[in-house]
C-alpha cells in the first residue's frame, strides 16, 4: 500500500503543485478574495432583511430602505473581481497594480451594453444592468479583465511610455507612464467591440453568456462534477497539499456565478434555480469541521478513543475545528499520508454531500439562497443563515452524525495501531 501510494504521490504532487504555483489561477483566487468582506456586507444585509420572521410588508420596507446595502456590493461582484484580476496581474509582472485594475475594469465595460430592455419591450439607453455587473457578466468579465492586465503589462513591459522628469510628483509621472499602455489596450476592446455591435449586431457579453457561461455553470451545478472537485480536495490534502486552495481556484468563478444566480432569484421571490453554489461548499462542506468534515472526528477523538495520543490532538483539534479550522487535525493525527483513514477521508464527503443534494432536490431541505457565509461560521448557524431556514441547521447535524458513523470504525483500526509505550 505505501509502495503504491509512494508511486502515487509522484504523478500528482507535480501536477497539483504547478496548478498551485500559477499565476493565473492564483491572480483569480486574489480578485475573489478582494470581493470577500464587500460581498460580506452585503450578505449581512440581505439577511437581516429577509429573517424568516418578518412579515413579506416588512421584507418590502426594509428593501427599499437598505436594498442598496445588496445592489451596490453582492449584485455587482464583477466589478470587483475584474479589477482585482487586473490589479494583481499586474503586480506580479512588477508593473504598477493600481493602473492595470482600473484598465481591466474599464475594459470590461467598453464590452458591456449600455442599455437593457423593460418587461414591455422597451429598450432604455444609457444604463447599465445590474445582473450585467453580477452573475451574468462574470465570465466575460474574468476574460476581460485577464485579457486587457496582459496587453497593459507587455507594453508597460516593452518600456513605450512617457517618462517625466525627475522633479515631477510620483503620482504625475506615474498616471503619464500609464498613459499609452492605457490608450493602445481600451483602443483594442474598442475596436473589439465596434466589430462585435457594427459588423455583427452582437455584443460579447451575450455570446460569452450562451456559449461558453450557462454551460461551464450547467456543468458546474450538477451532481457528479461537484463530487469529482471534492474528491480532489480530499484527495491532494492527503498528501499535504492545500486541496481546498488548488481546487476552488479552478471552480470559484463557477460556484460564485451559481451563487450570484441563487440570490438574484431569492431577491424576486422567484424559486432557487441552483443547488450546488460557493454557499453550498461552504456551509455543507468546509462547514462541518474543515476539508473533509472533520468535526465529528476530532469529537471521537477527545471523547472515544482510548489512546492518550489521540484524546490530546482530538481535545486541541476541538476548538479550532469548532470554527471549522482542521489543520490541527489534519497534521496533528495525523491524516496526511496515513493510509488507514483514506477511505473515510475521501468517502464521508462525497457521501454526505450527495445526501444533501438528493434532500436539497426533493424539497425537503431549502437550498442556499445565495447569502455568503464565512467558512468560519459554527455548524448549525452557519446552516441556518445559509438556507435562511432551521432545516439547513438541522443537516448539518444529520451530516456529522453520518460522518461520525463512517469514521469511527477505522478510527478504531488507528486506535489499535498505537505503539504500547504510547498508551496512557
Amino acid at each position: 500500500m505505501n509502495g503504491f501510494m509512494d508511486k502515487l504521490s509522484e504523478k500528482i504532487l507535480p501536477l497539483a503543485n504547478a496548478l498551485g504555483q500559477n499565476r493565473y489561477l492564483t491572480v483569480l483566487r486574489d480578485a475573489f478574495m478582494l470581493s470577500f468582506p464587500i460581498t460580506m456586507f452585503g450578505s449581512i444585509v440581505v439577511v437581516l432583511n429577509n429573517l424568516p420572521f418578518f412579515s413579506d410588508a416588512t421584507k418590502g420596507t426594509l428593501g427599499t430602505l437598505f436594498g442598496n446595502g445588496q445592489n451596490a456590493t453582492m449584485s455587482i461582484m464583477t466589478v470587483f473581481v475584474t479589477f482585482g484580476i487586473g490589479y494583481y496581474l499586474s503586480k506580479s509582472y512588477d508593473v504598477e497594480g493600481i493602473f492595470g485594475g482600473a484598465v481591466s475594469f474599464a475594459s470590461f465595460l467598453i464590452l458591456t451594453p449600455f442599455f437593457m430592455t423593460t418587461e414591455s419591450g422597451e429598450t432604455v439607453s444609457g444604463v447599465l444592468s445590474l445582473d450585467r455587473l453580477g452573475a451574468k457578466g462574470m465570465f466575460i468579465g474574468m476574460i476581460a479583465a485577464f485579457l486587457a492586465a496582459e496587453i497593459y503589462c507587455r507594453i508597460t513591459k516593452r518600456g513605450w511610455q512617457i517618462k517625466m522628469p525627475d522633479g515631477v510628483p510620483p503620482a504625475v509621472s506615474k498616471s503619464f507612464a500609464a498613459l499609452i499602455p492605457a490608450i493602445i489596450t481600451l483602443t483594442v476592446f474598442l475596436v473589439i467591440n465596434a466589430i462585435m455591435t457594427g459588423v455583427f449586431n452582437a455584443n460579447l457579453h451575450d455570446v460569452i453568456y450562451e456559449v461558453i457561461q450557462k454551460p461551464l455553470t450547467g456543468l458546474g451545478s450538477s451532481l457528479p462534477a461537484t463530487l469529482l472537485a471534492l474528491f480532489f480536495v480530499q484527495f491532494l490534502w492527503f498528501f499535504g497539499l492545500h486541496g481546498q486552495i488548488i481546487v476552488n481556484s479552478v471552480m470559484d468563478p463557477i460556484w460564485n456565478t451559481l451563487m450570484l444566480d441563487n440570490l438574484e432569484a431569492y431577491q424576486n421571490g422567484d424559486a432557487l434555480p441552483h443547488i450546488v453554489t460557493k454557499p453550498f461548499m461552504e456551509t455543507f462542506t468546509v462547514g462541518l469541521g474543515g476539508s473533509g468534515m472533520t468535526l465529528a472526528v476530532v469529537i471521537l477523538m477527545a471523547f472515544v478513543l482510548k489512546k492518550k495520543q489521540y484524546r490530546d490532538v482530538g481535545r486541541l483539534a476541538l476548538a479550532p475545528g469548532i470554527f471549522n479550522v482542521n489543520e490541527p487535525a489534519i497534521f496533528g493525527m495525523p491524516i496526511v499520508l496515513n493510509a488507514t483513514i483514506l477511505i473515510p477521508w475521501v468517502v464521508a464527503p462525497l457521501v454526505v454531500t450527495t445526501l444533501n443534494y438528493l434532500v436539497m432536490a426533493a424539497g425537503l431541505v431549502p437550498a442556499p439562497t445565495g447569502v455568503s457565509v464565512p467558512w468560519t461560521v459554527p455548524v448549525v448557524f452557519s446552516g441556518v443563515l445559509a438556507t435562511n431556514s432551521w432545516l439547513g441547521g438541522l443537516l448539518q447535524v444529520i451530516d456529522v452524525v453520518i460522518v461520525g458513523l463512517i469514521w469511527y470504525p477505522f478510527l478504531r483500526v488507528l486506535d489499535r495501531q498505537v505503539e504500547p509505550s504510547l498508551e496512557q
